[in-house]
């Protein structure tokens, strides 16, 4: 078993394409989204003020606010850019004042509201409560701070089915799986050589990502390291496993790539690694949650923002293993050498 698990690790290491995507893309990747969408602050919303009465008047009173960029349009103008989304809210002079915008859009609610709040105290209004603002920011509210946990368990997903699945095709094609057979190797030492040089690399791939978040933008661990490293391992058995299922029947490597993307895509857009899945309609939830991906990033979530500790993810963790179980042992009985 420990010579199998030593090939499979040279034959990741000889392949600079699979070193990339393995290492270099999830960086690449938290690099540039974490720069799209790092918290720099309100930005301006840009509003549109239609030809009337006073248009230009108005338009100057907006301006004043520092969170509003007003402008005069002539109709057909206007029109279009609330169609496509390069202004957020078209103000028609008159009275009363008539406020048009896509009340889908958050960005044109929240025009909406400064708009009017400018409007209405240019027209004398006051604050009949006292207030006073108190700005703060919470730790692990970022974008990058959700986004990291949910690459570091996507990387996990995809190294794990991609890297077992191909490895697995290429040899049955090859005829390598038919010349081991006549060996006394065992079956499941040769799907457990793929699951413990996973592991080799486990330790490679969490250090680069989440070192590379904690260096970049400041992206912390609360919770114990040791249960972070549980819980990748424990992803990293699960994926592998399914890699192995994937893999344990299929003859070509179109066929497996086809069989990788049906078990990968619907976790990448469900299970809440870009965005949160609670923005699915409530009757999917149950089936999201289910998912292997859904479970690992909710409990990587809990341990590096919340600080969890391991004894409070039993749930997540059980759909896990329970995952990895299954999809290895079902791969050990249907496996074919030929």
């Amino acid at each position: 078993m420990f010579q199998l698990a030593l090939a499979r690790m040279r034959e990741f290491y000889r392949e600079p394409e699979a070193v990339f995507w393995v290492f270099g893309f999830p960086i690449v990747l938290a690099f540039a989204l974490g720069l799209a969408f790092r918290n720099t602050g309100p930005g301006q919303l840009q509003v549109g003020v239609m030809p009337g009465p006073g248009d230009s008047v108005l338009a100057a009173t907006l301006d004043s606010s520092p969170r509003v960029v007003a402008s005069v349009l002539d109709t057909a103008t206007g029109r279009l850019r609330l169609r496509t989304g390069r202004v957020a809210l078209l103000v028609l002079p008159g009275d009363p004042i008539v406020y048009r915008y896509d009340s889908t859009r958050t960005e044109s609610g929240l025009a909406r509201l400064e708009v009017d709040e400018v409007l209405q105290r240019a027209r004398g209004r006051k604050d009949p409560v006292a207030i006073r603002d108190d700005r703060t920011t919470a730790p692990g509210s970022r974008y990058i701070d959700f986004l990291i946990p949910g690459l570091l368990g996507m990387n996990l997903l995809g190294s794990g089915i991609w890297g077992v699945g191909f490895s697995v095709v290429q040899a049955r094609q090859k005829k390598l799986l038919k010349r081991y057979m006549a060996t006394p190797m065992r079956r499941s030492h040769y799907l457990l050589s793929f699951i413990l040089s996973r592991l080799v690399f486990l330790i490679l791939e969490v250090v680069a990502l989440v070192g590379f978040g904690w260096l970049l933008f400041g992206v912390a661990v609360r919770g114990s390291f040791f249960t972070l490293a549980g819980i990748t391992i424990l992803g990293a058995f699960a994926f592998a496993g399914l890699g192995l299922l994937v893999a344990s029947r299929a003859k070509t490597i179109e066929g497996v790539s086809g069989l990788m993307n049906l078990v990968m895509l619907p976790m990448w857009i469900l299970s809440g690694t870009f965005f949160a899945y609670s923005r699915f309609p409530d009757a999917m939830i149950p089936f999201v949650k289910a998912l292997p991906l859904t479970a690992l990033n909710d409990a990587l979530r809990a341990v590096m923002i919340d600080g969890a500790a391991l004894t409070t993810l039993g749930a997540p963790l059980a759909i896990v293993a329970a995952w990895g179980a299954v999809s290895f042992v079902v791969a050990l009985r249907i496996f074919r050498w030929r």
